[in-house]
């Protein structure tokens, strides 16, 4: 698993097409994000729930460069599937790196709010 948190390349890009609502991009992906924290560890006993829930995060945190987050991700819904799978350890593995990448992201909107 890599450990670059954000990808620059990725937000560059969204910034050049989003211009001046990429604050906001940044923003709703901020928010969108808590929510789905909350959900995950609300589903925490639900393999199924997690599946879908990690399913949708990996996507929005790829699209938004979060390389790392999109990673665990991945693993928590391919992971959901295996009986034997230690789901608990993931989302909580997420919610830290959530709560790593989330500055970067309020640091990132910072500079773009006029």
């Amino acid at each position: 698993m890599v450990d670059v948190h954000l990808d620059p390349d990725v937000l560059s890009g969204l910034q050049e097409v989003m211009e001046g609502e990429y604050p906001k991009l940044l923003e709703t992906f901020l928010d969108d994000s808590q929510k789905r924290i909350e959900a995950l560890r609300t589903a925490r006993d639900d393999a199924k729930a997690l599946g879908k829930i990690a399913h949708s995060f990996k996507g929005s945190s790829g699209n938004l460069g979060a390389v790392r987050l999109a990673q665990l991700c991945e693993r928590l819904e391919l992971e959901s599937g295996e009986p034997t799978a230690n789901l608990e350890a993931l989302v909580d593995q997420i919610d830290h790196e959530f709560a790593v990448v989330k500055p970067l992201y309020e640091s990132e909107r910072q500079r773009f709010q006029v």
